[in-house]
């Protein structure tokens, strides 16, 4: 089983039903999370009731990209795990900011921190994180294992890096929050989901999933937005949808 599903596809906070940005990867049964955002932990323990994670992939420190890491330190350092402690992936504000939930306890007596951006060996993918534009540190992730990439942006604005990024991604995962007044910023920090097409194809990705939605946008207008610009497969992150990796099926 090689797939990643959806724990949530909102920005800044989650619609009703919804969460924010969260992506739950397993591949032949290693399983590692990209991003715990508001609500995400509980649809991550719906899929895998067990709560085993093999490793954590958080891209900045922004709430809606990482609040939910505490719960899962909470879980697992009230509960039963007496295992090894679980690697984590991040830029060094998200230790910071998740410290400030829990001032008098020591995460790292559960998560083993990797600084990124960088490059590492996680389980069976080579993981290569790149630094990306966004208001705080934030890291594009990049997996690779068997010839199949899976690549992600976090949030980020226009950057050529998007395009090295995603280089011929099975299937890139980037954010398109469409927030109105974003491209007359001086300084972009978001994408529109006409932008998210453009870099998927400058990439030459083979599939674009759209992710990070502004609470209330129209999703349907966003994939059709991509579509003008990125000539693929174009899907929007939906919670619980499931894509497979490695072909086209989904």
């Amino acid at each position: 089983m090689r797939q990643v599903t959806v724990l949530g596809s909102c920005g800044a906070f989650p619609e009703p039903g919804r969460a924010c940005s969260g992506f739950a990867v397993d591949w032949d049964g290693y399983r590692l999370v990209l991003d715990l955002g508001y609500a995400t932990l509980p649809r991550l323990l719906t899929h895998w009731p067990d709560g085993a994670v093999d490793a954590v992939v958080i891209t900045h420190e922004h709430p809606d990209h990482c609040v939910d890491l505490h719960g899962l330190f909470r879980m697992r350092f009230y509960g039963d795990s007496n295992g090894p402690r679980l690697p984590l992936y991040c830029p060094p504000g998200v230790l910071d900011r998740i410290s400030g939930l829990e001032p008098d306890v020591d995460l790292e007596t559960v998560f083993e921190v990797h600084s990124l951006p960088g490059s590492y060996q996680v389980g069976p993918f080579d993981l290569i994180g790149l630094s990306l534009p966004h208001y705080v540190p934030n890291a594009g992730v990049r997996l690779q294992a068997d010839g199949i990439t899976l690549a992600y942006s976090g949030d980020t604005g226009p950057t050529p890096a998007l395009a090295e990024l995603g280089r011929d991604a099975d299937l890139f995962i980037v954010e398109a929050t469409d927030r109105d007044g974003e491209t007359s910023r001086l300084e972009r920090n978001l994408l529109t989901s006409t932008e998210a097409g453009h870099w998927a194809r400058r990439a030459g990705a083979r599939r674009l999933m759209l992710t990070h939605f502004w609470p209330g946008n129209d999703r349907a207008a966003s994939v059709a937005a991509a579509q003008l610009a990125f000539d693929g497969d174009v899907l929007a992150a939906e919670e619980d949808l499931t894509v497979t990796l490695g072909t086209t099926d989904h």
